[in-house]
């Protein structure tokens, strides 16, 4: 048990600039005292107990603001940070490593007693505040989920969720939201980056795409008045035609962030 909270407080002070030592996380951390009190819950819950352990589980809501179903499955090194406001339910399973942020939901969507109704988090994986994983589904090792995303279908493996409902973007390779992988994978608090927003990378596209564009209608009247200027060649190029390329490609990507 003592070994397993000494993982815990460590897990803090990796993640949490603020922790200035395993004392202050002890003592000030409610995410911490949620895990710790989440642990007797369920205990309690799964031995039978079923009233003890709600009690315990309304207790520990009380003490924290952090809501944790005694018959949830928290893994270890989880952290709940800030966190006032978490919501878990009973089938949620929470995997070793995770981080989650204030204001989030793991809930469910149907309303079938004995069914899988809550979400499953991989390993490592990075929930953002204000973000609702809503339905029996598995969200993949090293994932992200962006702030107040709503999440309704699998995130696979390393992916980032955004958006209302969430769109999945792939995982970049060798990149993952772990913060105890080596110091080449950097952790990304509250999950997100502007590399992850689709909108921002679909805008990107498109100035690329019609700056390439007006760079070849450009080179296109140029190379026709060159040959218009041959002997013999009738001029056909129209006076308004666009021989200097004026789409300002590097403003507008600054403007979108990227």
């Amino acid at each position: 048990m003592f070994s397993r909270l000494r993982s815990d407080i460590q897990c803090i002070l990796d993640r949490d600039p603020a922790a200035r030592s395993r004392w202050e996380v002890l003592t000030l951390y409610p995410g911490l005292h949620a895990v710790v009190l989440h642990r007797f819950a369920h205990w309690f819950w799964t031995h039978g107990f079923k009233w003890v352990g709600r009690f315990i589980s309304q207790f520990s809501r009380w003490f924290t603001g952090i809501e944790i179903h005694p018959g949830a499955i928290v893994g270890e090194r989880v952290f709940f940070d800030h966190a006032m406001g978490v919501v878990v339910g009973e089938t949620a399973e929470i995997g070793d490593g995770c981080t989650i942020y204030q204001g989030v939901t793991l809930g469910g969507t149907s309303l079938y007693k004995g069914t899988k109704r809550h979400p499953t988090l991989g390993r490592n994986v990075v929930v953002s505040a204000g973000a609702k994983v809503l339905g029996g589904f598995v969200v993949g090792d090293g994932a992200k989920i962006g702030s107040n995303a709503v999440v309704i279908k699998p995130v696979p493996a390393g992916a980032t969720a955004v958006g209302i409902p969430a769109r999945i973007i792939p995982s970049k390779a060798g990149e993952s939201a772990d913060v105890t992988q080596p110091a080449a994978a950097k952790f990304s608090a509250y999950g997100v980056t502007l590399e992850d927003d689709p909108l921002s990378q679909a805008m990107k596209g498109l100035i690329d795409h019609t700056a390439s564009q007006e760079h070849q209608i450009a080179m296109l009247w140029q190379a026709l008045e060159t040959l218009s200027k041959q002997p013999g060649k009738k001029d056909c190029v129209p006076c308004d035609a666009a021989k200097d390329e004026s789409f300002e490609a590097e403003k507008l990507t600054q403007l979108i962030g990227k």
